[in-house]
């Protein structure tokens, strides 16, 4: 397994972007956290009973639109593997110090287990909460601008996230939005992503755990898909800083 040592560090990641939006390669970056740990570990390395004791779990089916899915969903698993496999970047916890707020049985262990199981070898890894310091660094945004941004998040955060991100410092042409809640979503959304293909160069997706596939299905359009997590919201409420994942900082996420 690859060490936290080897991780790609921020600028590394950001140099790969950067390349991708230059030459307009297909890109994506997807990040396991958690929660998609947890649905990768249905019925493989946890029993479906296991899975669904989980806090996580729980939380996802109390309020259908807080995790943006509804356990068990073996195809959203599947669908997650598939994603991992073909993603140009993926985001993994730390074996150490990890800033991620959970158990830790829950975070490198976990992904190391569910990787092993499905035979998944990523092509480049880097730390999962890449996407919260993309979100304040300045040279990030102005990779952007100038390209045709779609923005996909919740209904209640895209009114404001597009308002944002279209006015300083940020200064993006945001020409498409659309807005996902939950899994059952999934098939109108990529339906969307393919006929609007030509329409926009680069998706920044905030939704949960489904924004890991909706990243690479972006790429395979031929455009650029990033799986940006909380920090469309962390924008909004200018929640971007460091507080959220300082411990972060000595371990490569931050160069």
């Amino acid at each position: 397994m690859i060490s936290d040592d080897q991780l790609l560090s921020v600028d590394q990641v950001l140099k790969k972007l950067k390349q991708a939006i230059d030459t307009k390669k297909p890109f994506s970056l997807v990040r396991v956290g958690d929660g998609e740990n947890i649905i990768l570990a249905q019925n493989s390395v946890m029993t479906m009973d296991e899975v669904m004791k989980e806090k996580w779990a729980r939380n996802a089916n109390k309020d259908r639109d807080n995790k943006g899915v509804t356990l068990p969903n073996i195809n959203l698993r599947d669908q997650m593997v598939d994603a991992i496999k073909k993603a140009s970047i993926v985001g993994i916890p730390f074996y150490k110090n990890d800033p991620i707020l959970t158990e830790d049985r829950l975070k490198r262990p976990l992904t190391d287990r569910v990787f092993k199981h499905f035979g998944i070898t990523p092509k480049l890894c880097c730390h999962t909460f890449v996407n919260r310091v993309f979100a304040q660094r300045s040279d990030f945004w102005k990779a952007l601008q100038g390209k045709r941004i779609l923005i996909i998040t919740k209904d209640k955060w895209s009114d404001k996230v597009t308002q944002t991100l279209r006015k300083k410092p940020y200064n993006l042409n945001v020409t498409m939005r659309t807005t996902f809640h939950h899994h059952d979503q999934m098939a109108n959304t990529l339906k969307f992503i393919e006929e609007n293909k030509d329409n926009y160069d680069i998706a920044l997706i905030s939704c949960g755990v489904n924004a890991l596939i909706l990243a690479q299905k972006v790429a395979e359009t031929g455009n650029i898909g990033i799986d940006f997590g909380k920090s469309l919201m962390y924008i909004v409420q200018k929640k971007a800083g460091l507080n959220h994942f300082s411990r972060g900082a000595n371990k490569g996420l931050i160069p």
